[in-house]
């Protein structure tokens, strides 16, 4: 347990310490974009800033997150025993090297200022300075300034990407992230323009140059200090590299490919560093199972799983022979299959990572087919019958579109629909069963217009049930789409076959009747038997009229 808490506790060190100084940047910004409304605006606003931030609880607070981040960034490009990675990854440790760097003058100017000689830096010595004096290092404090927003906005992006509800704020967070910088950098631009017109006179202080030769040496060793860390890290990593190259060893995959590394790496650093295709949703951090792997083979004992890759392995209830590829560090000679990696170059190259990895959701699934299909297209033209299902499927996708929900697939003269992927299951149940009303309701319309033309009347009937389902991306190459699978699927193609079965237009589980909040009261109810199931499952019956109401 103690490798789980020390790896979660630096997780959350690192998230934690990286929402400081987001929050720090945040109001920074802010107040730069007060600027806009008038330097006197700005300036009132800087007196809260540094009211908030200047005082000596909250340096050591911003300073000790600053320096954590900073350490935790350093430790996990050493740790890294390959640095062959996904491009976000790349971008997220190249901002979090380059921005100390490039931070450590501002930084230093205005806390030593403060702390050693009481000068209390204004906004009009600061536009001053990057606006009229030396626009050239405004330009570079702004490019920082922007790299720092950015940095933070992605690691909340990746921190919260996964989350159920993120999906549902996500546009309201992008407007935010893009409009907030571009407000700070307007109102620096224009208290700049308003401040060449009406140029302040400037005041040098008493001890000007005496502050600026400390500035300078305290900016010179801060940078020293970091670039010497920055250095060690790699120097270490080379050491470590040369040491564990005479213990190189070989992983054979099942594939065909071969790849040999020095000891240290896992499974998947050598994937990467081979160029094979091992997918991993997590990115390596051992908090999915995607990256398992199969030992086939091994010329020597492997390392005991830890306690982080036991948990994953028991929760989905792996075999004796799997093990996490980000996790097992092998020492010997070893061949492997990959249990969840492409094996096609056309379908995902190496590195890839889902838009939307499978995870568990409480969704709605709707069925609907027509009855009597293959007698109505007998007796019908290829052409006609092509003609005919293109207008009951945009019928069905507008019902379902219309509805909120998804259309997953065409099955036959069948449709697929899923509801309740932004995470709310009480209104995809909802959701589905307008879905279904609208449908018939539609039909009717349909009918009227393909009886004078064909002769024919279509019935559709519909099953939906409500649930645990697996949602994720799958398929192959350009076939690929979000989907979903499980037991909670399965039931609704059940319930739409008996649909057809009780001569009703919908048939409804119980479950998602009630989680839809509709009574029941006047509803046909029945008890069915599901495949697979022991327990029999209570439906209710709706007729196409009783379907009007939840329009």
């Amino acid at each position: 347990m103690d490798d789980i808490v020390s790896e979660t506790s630096l997780r959350r060190a690192r998230l934690l310490s990286g929402l400081v100084m987001l929050t720090f940047v945040f109001s920074h910004l802010l107040n730069h974009s007060l600027a806009l409304i008038s330097l006197e605006a700005a300036e009132y606003g800087r007196g809260w800033f540094s009211l908030i931030w200047l005082n000596p609880v909250s340096s050591v607070i911003f300073y000790g997150a600053a320096l954590v981040h900073v350490t935790l960034v350093l430790r996990t490009i050493y740790s890294r025993r390959t640095l062959k990675m996904p491009v976000r990854e790349a971008t997220q440790i190249i901002l979090g090297l380059l921005i100390p760097y490039m931070i450590i003058d501002h930084a230093a100017g205005i806390r030593l200022a403060r702390a050693l000689y009481s000068i209390d830096i204004g906004y009009e010595v600061v536009i001053n300075n990057f606006w009229i004096r030396n626009p050239m290092l405004g330009l570079r404090q702004s490019t920082v300034l922007v790299l720092i927003w950015l940095h933070g906005c992605l690691g909340v992006f990746y921190w919260l990407r996964y989350r159920d509800w993120y999906k549902q704020i996500s546009p309201y967070l992008l407007t935010f992230a893009v409009l907030l910088p571009i407000l700070a950098l307007l109102g620096f631009s224009d208290a700049g323009r308003a401040m060449e017109t009406n140029p302040p006179v400037r005041v040098v202080h008493p001890n000007q140059a005496e502050l600026e030769a400390v500035v300078d040496r305290v900016t010179a060793g801060l940078k020293t200090i970091f670039g010497g860390a920055v250095l060690l890290v790699f120097v270490m990593r080379g050491a470590r590299s040369w040491r564990q190259r005479s213990n190189a060893f070989e992983i054979r995959y099942d594939h065909g490919a071969l790849v040999r590394v020095p000891a240290g790496l896992s499974i998947l650093e050598a994937s990467r560093s081979g160029g094979v295709s091992h997918f991993s949703a997590c990115g390596g951090k051992g908090r999915c199972s995607t990256c398992r792997v199969r030992i086939i083979q091994t010329d020597g004992p492997l390392p005991e799983p830890s306690s982080l890759e036991r948990a994953t392995l028991q929760r989905v209830h792996a075999d004796d022979d799997v093990r996490l590829g980000c996790q097992l560090r092998p020492r010997h000679n070893l061949s492997v299959a990959l249990l969840l990696s492409s094996r096609q170059k056309g379908d995902m190259p190496p590195n890839a990572e889902p838009i939307r990895p499978g995870r568990e959701e409480e969704i709605a699934v709707l069925f609907c087919d027509l009855r009597n299909f293959t007698a109505l297209s007998e007796a019908r033209l290829p052409y006609d019958m092509v003609f005919l299902l293109n207008r009951y499927f945009t019928m069905v996708g507008q019902a379902v579109e219309h509805a909120g929900g998804r259309l997953d697939k065409f099955i036959g003269d069948g449709a697929m629909a899923l509801f309740g992927l932004d995470g709310d299951k009480d209104l995809a149940s909802r959701n589905a069963l307008k879905a279904a009303a609208h449908i018939l309701r539609n039909v009717e319309t349909l009918n009227e217009e393909l009886e004078r033309q064909f002769a024919v009347k279509l019935k559709v009937v519909v099953g939906i049930h409500a649930g645990p389902s697996i949602v994720g991306v799958m398929g192959y190459g350009d076939a690929k789409n979000l989907t979903a699978i499980g037991d909670t699927v399965n039931v609704a193609s059940r319930l739409e076959s008996a649909a057809k079965e009780f001569d009703t237009s919908i048939v409804v589980s119980e479950p998602l009747l009630r989680q839809s909040g509709h009574d029941a009261q006047t509803l046909e109810r029945r008890t069915i038997a599901i495949r697979g199931k022991r327990n029999e499952m209570r439906v209710f019956l709706i007729s196409e009229l009783e379907s009007r109401r939840f329009l």
